[in-house]
């Protein structure tokens, strides 16, 4: 299933994509923590302006989760303000030097992770989506910490949907430039595993329904410059980003 949320009148809305269609559903946290699929709602399918597919509380990025980094698996905080949708166009900083996009495989949380282990993982994951961690890697010097470096207004492009049905364990991640493809990776390139990355998470902090964890970017970095559109692509999730 294919789930995200649309803009109407009465508020955000959740919706599955069924060829194009939005048909309406039920809060599918209400139904994960039933261990059921969210069932239709009444009125046939809708329209409005797709938003990003989760309001999360916690925005969560796994570090060290590269080839080329020897360290263990680490993780930092990014504010949940950035979180932008498909389709939104993002101002690069001007005052923070070279913007990378990193084309990464978010995973969003279902239920709240105490518990949570690396064998039990997926029982705790709504589903995943694609994600655009931009970023400033020239500030990483003076600030170790990224706040600097990933804090840009927009800097979360996030979505469009979340795809329950994928699993945690294989899945192809490709990033494109100007329809140029420039990464074609997947998590199986990740040295930790996802279920390990949220194992590792979950032990140190709480995560709840609707909660992001972006789970790094193997071999999917790129320099951008504005003008530029970028699509990241989860399996066949594809969010797209116009930069300016």
């Amino acid at each position: 299933m294919r789930l995200g949320r649309v803009a109407t009148d009465d508020g955000a809305r959740w919706v599955r994509e069924d060829d194009g269609r939005l048909v309406p559903v039920e809060d599918p946290f209400l139904a994960f923590a039933q261990a059921r699929t969210p069932d239709d709602e009444q009125g046939g399918a809708v329209a409005g302006e797709v938003l990003a597919p989760v309001a999360p509380l916690v925005v969560v990025g796994i570090a060290q989760n590269g080839p080329a980094h020897e360290s263990p698996v680490q993780a930092w905080l990014k504010s949940a303000r950035t979180v932008v949708a498909s389709g939104q166009s993002v101002r690069l900083r001007r005052d923070a030097g070279t913007a990378v996009a990193e084309g990464e495989i978010a995973v969003v949380i279902g239920k709240p992770t105490h518990g949570l282990v690396a064998e039990n993982a997926h029982e705790y994951v709504l589903g995943v989506t694609a994600v655009n961690d931009l970023s400033s890697p020239d500030l990483a010097q003076r600030d170790p910490r990224n706040f600097e470096s990933k804090s840009g207004d927009g800097y979360t492009p996030l979505g469009p949907w979340i795809d329950t049905e994928s699993g945690i364990d294989d899945i192809r991640l490709r990033v494109l430039v100007d329809d140029r493809l420039v990464a074609d990776t997947g998590s199986s390139e990740l040295p930790m595993p996802i279920r390990d990355c949220l194992a590792y998470v979950s032990a140190w902090s709480p995560l709840g329904p609707g909660d992001v964890v972006m789970t790094g970017a193997p071999l999917s970095q790129t320099p951008v410059e504005a003008g530029a559109t970028v699509r990241i692509l989860v399996g066949d999730i594809e969010l797209v980003t116009p930069l300016a």
